[in-house]
């Protein structure tokens, strides 16, 4: 990969644990967060980072951002190394952990921008223009004046959003950045995310537990376990190696008995639809051409696996 703008090399996080053992003494132990992670991201991908809670992601985003030192590894963004230059590094990078706000918790959401231009020293021409597109694509007009103690968790993220991304980011981390969101507003931040990929080139880096966002935003997908790295790739690959099915729905010019090819087997009837399940990871090309070959088809459709179920049956595999 030419000139990566996110590099790690074997990066590792070990954390001391000290726990209480009988009434007077206490002991120490290790807990490795991150063990040898190593991978690049190129300017403008939008990568999917996922995998359970307590894998390693939030560690990971925070080495990232210079909140958190590496015990070992190489790691740099944009050329710097977070955890010495992380002022310098500030500016180059967005965060939005859903969790945990950087906005002022008692003053309007618009006081709380203001703060943020002057902090970033913000020239007012590109605030003012980066403030209108924020507030558009993320409908925060009427929430401006509203102080952010009484916006609901779902508006809330959404000013985060903002506010991570007025002083213009090469890089977007994004930590959990739908949760408490309903469908409409996902939909209005996905798309947001999509057209500031596709307009500015802002690199993101995705954690989330709804799939959905994976599924809509990235092409290339990164599943972390236990503190290594267990996949880096398409997510067709993704689906093959959790050895899931994809499912072949066809719509029949009248009711038949279950439809009989090589490859697939029948998992559902319904009149004269039939849904045919084939594995993840091999062309649908054949089995379409079988099934237009020998039944009489009005309609058919290709559906994707679940990739939460994927990931589940990777799991499970390593137990």
């Amino acid at each position: 990969m030419a000139d990566p703008l996110i590099s790690l090399d074997g990066i590792e996080k070990v954390f001391d644990v000290r726990r209480r053992v009988g009434l007077m003494r206490r002991e120490k132990r290790q807990v490795r967060a991150v063990d040898g992670i190593s991978f690049e991201v190129a300017r403008g991908e939008v990568v999917g980072y996922i995998g359970p809670n307590g894998a390693g992601k939030s560690t990971t985003i925070k080495m990232l951002t210079g909140i958190l030192t590496p015990s070992g590894g190489r790691l740099r963004v944009a050329g710097i190394d977070p955890a010495r230059e992380r002022m310098r590094l500030a500016h180059r990078i967005g965060v939005v952990f859903g969790q945990r706000t950087t906005l002022w918790w008692d003053l309007p959401l618009k006081d709380s921008y203001g703060l943020m231009r002057r902090m970033y020293r913000i020239p007012p021409a590109r605030f003012e223009q980066n403030m209108e597109r924020c507030v558009e694509q993320l409908d925060l007009a009427a929430l401006l004046d509203v102080p952010v103690r009484q916006l609901s968790l779902g508006q809330r993220m959404r000013g985060d959003i903002a506010a991570a991304l007025l002083h213009d980011p090469e890089v977007l981390y994004l930590d959990e950045p739908t949760i408490g969101l309903d469908v409409v507003s996902k939909a209005r931040v996905r798309a947001f995310l999509r057209q500031l990929n596709e307009e500015l080139g802002t690199t993101v880096l995705l954690t989330t537990h709804d799939l959905q966002d994976i599924e809509q935003l990235c092409e290339r997908v990164m599943v972390i376990d236990h503190g290594r790295l267990m996949y880096d790739g398409a997510l067709g690959g993704l689906h093959a190696m959790g050895e899931g099915e994809r499912t072949l729905v066809v719509d029949l010019e009248r009711e038949l008995a279950p439809v009989e090819v090589p490859g697939a087997r029948v998992v559902k009837v319904e009149g004269a639809r039939q849904w045919l399940a084939f594995p993840a990871g091999e062309s649908a090309a054949p089995l379409v051409a079988e099934v237009a070959g020998r039944y009489p088809l009005l309609d058919l459709s290709v559906r994707e696996p679940d990739i939460e179920d994927v990931i589940a049956r990777m799991y499970a595999g390593r137990g």
